[in-house]
């Protein structure tokens, strides 16, 4: 029989795509020239923030700046532990204004923002579960920022070797089916072929009853997914994920983001969460 799941009420933050497009290409999804449906993009989006509030959760935006078409993707700029806010220092040069935009956000929103020495790319390699966090490097992130996100949040850093370029990001490649923070056990979903042999048993050892994705659900971005314990917002074309899902417990909540996998992203990426403090 399957769990019976519990919703927590989440706090999200979002940047609306007013400035989305595809002008360069730093990961292998993105092509330099494609053309982005603007109105359809915003239309997914809408529909990703309405989904949210539908069920239960607080969504919050940060103004979009024109010449960022990638600030769009809020999971990168930062990760936020029990209110304490590890900022980012972008790989891409592209990129890098994003980081000054968000950090102003949380600044005016009352927190302190660790700016990190190393390349690191917030939610998009860093992944708080069951009171630790997962860190993924090998394409953005790099391994001494696993030291510092440690060292800044005191909560123990378990370091994952991504090996294959189109899971860039560890939130390309798992994402968190249920945190622990309600009291349950901690648990994910992830593609074992996206990380190195030694990083796929660490895995195995941790998390012995994750959802293990097929490499179709994983290339449709159904691991950029955002779960809220019972709900898991996610791509609809991972049709085997939702199925899995379904037969565990949790309830799958669709939403197409198509135009911003384009650029290598999904719902993950355009979603940051700010966990509060105790």
């Amino acid at each position: 029989m399957p769990e019976n799941r519990v919703a927590r009420p989440r706090r999200y933050l979002v940047c609306p795509p007013d400035h989305f497009d595809v002008r360069y290409a730093i990961n292998p999804w993105m092509r330099e020239g494609v053309r982005v449906d603007t109105a359809l993009a915003r239309e997914q989006w809408d529909a990703l923030v309405r989904a949210y509030r539908e069920h239960g959760h607080t969504v919050e935006s940060v103004e979009p700046v024109p010449g960022l078409p990638d600030m769009v993707f809020a999971a990168n700029s930062a990760l936020v532990v029990e209110g304490r806010v590890f900022g980012s220092s972008f790989h891409a040069p592209e990129r890098r204004p994003e980081a000054e935009e968000y950090a102003a956000w949380f600044k005016a929103a009352g927190f302190d923002v660790h700016r990190p020495v190393s390349v690191c790319e917030g939610e998009g390699d860093l992944v708080p579960v069951g009171g630790l966090v997962l860190a993924g490097t090998g394409f953005r992130t790099v391994r001494a920022a696993h030291h510092e996100v440690q060292e800044f949040l005191g909560v123990p850093t378990i370091g994952l070797q991504l090996v294959d370029p189109r899971f860039y990001h560890l939130d390309t490649a798992l994402f968190v089916l249920d945190d622990g923070a309600a009291g349950g056990p901690a648990n994910i979903a992830y593609h074992p072929e996206a990380f190195s042999p030694g990083s796929r048993e660490v895995l195995r050892r941790m998390f012995p009853d994750a959802v293990v994705a097929t490499a179709d659900d994983a290339l449709a971005f159904g691991l950029n997914s955002v779960s809220d314990g019972r709900h898991v917002f996610v791509a609809p074309a991972a049709t085997g994920l939702a199925e899995q899902l379904a037969g565990r417990g949790y309830v799958p909540v669709p939403v197409d983001l198509t135009e911003f996998h384009k650029a290598g992203g999904g719902i993950k990426c355009c979603t940051q969460e700010i966990r509060p403090a105790p």
